[in-house]
């Protein structure tokens, strides 16, 4: 895909680079085709790596560099035995991501939608009880991975004065925990059943899909909200809008969704939840620093050295 200005020249001044000037969505046969003569790929979340297409990728190419944090695009098994080195863009959205968390947790509890709408139409009138939303100052707020993004959320929602708990695979460092005031779970369903609000910041893995599923959604309070800016695959995405339809859960907050770009027209409808279109890390700061990311993974596998955020590491 077509990346910032500044990045195209710098990495047209470094490879003898094609670069996607329309901004085209390349079908699996088109990125195969382009490949020929290349050494790299620069690839992003929206370009489908399987099997199938790595299968049929010119012997010369050694990397894929993809312009994201996340890698769920590129069949890593594939990769590994094609010899193929896969590489991300970790530690430079990390506020860009929080701070769209804190903007949907904002949002969701206080109505925003709603109330833009009703300002928009001039439709609105004060009264006591006019769209009465939820304060943050005392909520409890559940993470689901506590890396990163999670901590930084966590920063962020402290200093709202939220009371902080998390699920991770381990515990924090007790130096992090005492610093974040953070409670850890090892249960996520009893944490889940005594939150008012989930923030979901943990990667999409086989171990993570659907990791918020039926089940768990029943254990969440009335009064609780759900807030996504990782995958969207994490969630069982037909069951939430079940539950938000229903009452059972009070809102939602979304950036991700599980077949993006398509949300379910049902969950469109829905006033009580915040929709944004997967703009997590969309900053100048994030954008660029992506960018600069991927040029050096791949300029330093052209040099025939190992490059600074490896996913899959071959032999180079």
């Amino acid at each position: 895909r077509r990346l910032l200005r500044s990045c195209e020249d710098k990495a047209g001044k470094i490879f003898d680079a094609k670069f996607n000037s329309n901004d085209e969505l390349h079908s699996q046969e088109k990125l195969i085709k382009l490949s020929e003569g290349c050494d790299g790929i620069l690839s992003a979340l929206t370009d489908k790596l399987d099997a199938a297409t790595i299968n049929k990728l010119p012997e010369s190419i050694k990397i894929l560099s993809n312009f994201a944090v996340g890698f769920g695009n590129i069949d890593l098994d594939a990769a590994k035995k094609r010899n193929i080195i896969v590489t991300n863009t970790p530690d430079v959205l990390t506020d860009a991501t929080a701070e769209i968390g804190i903007l949907l947790i904002l949002g969701a509890c206080r109505r925003a939608p709603e109330g833009i709408e009703a300002a928009k139409e001039s439709n609105w009138k004060w009264s006591a009880d006019y769209l009465i939303g939820k304060q943050l100052t005392g909520t409890r707020l559940g993470i689901l991975g506590m890396g990163r993004i999670g901590q930084a959320v966590a920063r962020r929602a402290k200093g709202f004065g939220m009371s902080i708990h998390y699920h991770n695979r381990n515990k924090l460092h007790s130096e992090i925990e005492s610093e974040l005031e953070a409670t850890w779970w090892e249960s996520l369903d009893q944490m889940i059943s005594r939150m008012d609000i989930i923030s979901i910041n943990c990667p999409h893995t086989e171990a993570t899909h659907h990791m918020i599923g039926s089940n768990q959604l029943n254990l969440m309070q009335k009064h609780s909200y759900l807030v996504n800016t990782s995958r969207g695959e994490i969630v069982d995405e037909k069951s939430m809008t079940d539950h938000l339809i229903s009452g059972s859960i009070a809102g939602a907050g979304l950036d991700v969704y599980e077949n993006e770009p398509k949300i379910d027209p049902r969950l469109k409808k829905l006033k009580n939840v915040v929709l944004l279109p997967h703009i997590g890390s969309a900053t100048i700061e994030g954008r660029v620093a992506m960018g600069e990311k991927v040029i050096i993974n791949i300029k330093t596998v052209a040099d025939g050295h190992t490059p600074p955020d490896l996913v899959l590491e071959t032999l180079i």
